[in-house]
């Protein structure tokens, strides 16, 4: 049985619920990062047995860079307003906006493969997935605009 202070580490660094945590940490015998490779990978299957459900709810969020002079705009759908109103799914979209401004990607398939900026270990479509896997439900990028004086 894994112990109360490993899965609370475990939780505070993938966000998933306590019981996964506690059943990946079972299953690596104790290992974190193992235990994280679990989750990762069961966040990829959950991403995709949800891509095919109905995204109606999102939020549309704007990155402008400091000088004013480069922003982004995005649209994130997800599929209820419940997930959409959170702040750790605006805080997603954010992200996203500011991946776009920064990174300049050529479309939305491309943005899903760039390093993403805060954490350049995963992609941008690892990053989504999480998201998917963290919120349970499909999450998808609509589109996005890019603006540079």
């Amino acid at each position: 049985m894994a112990d109360f202070d490993a899965v609370r580490d475990l939780r505070a660094l993938s966000g998933v619920s306590i019981s996964r945590c506690k059943s990946a940490l079972e299953q690596s015998g104790g290992d974190k990062d193992k235990a994280l490779e679990i989750l990762r990978k069961e966040g990829i299957e959950i991403a995709a047995k949800k891509s095919t459900r109905a995204t109606n709810a999102g939020v549309v969020d704007a990155y402008l860079h400091g000088d004013r002079r480069l922003g982004a705009i995005i649209e994130v759908k997800c599929e209820t307003d419940f997930v959409a109103r959170t702040d750790e799914f605006r805080a997603f979209v954010h992200d996203l906006a500011m991946q776009a401004a920064a990174a300049a990607p050529e479309s939305i398939a491309d943005m899903l493969t760039q390093p993403f900026l805060k954490d350049p270990k995963k992609t941008v479509g690892d990053y989504v997935k999480e998201i998917i896997a963290k919120f349970g439900e499909n999450v998808e990028v609509i589109g996005f605009s890019r603006l540079e004086l």
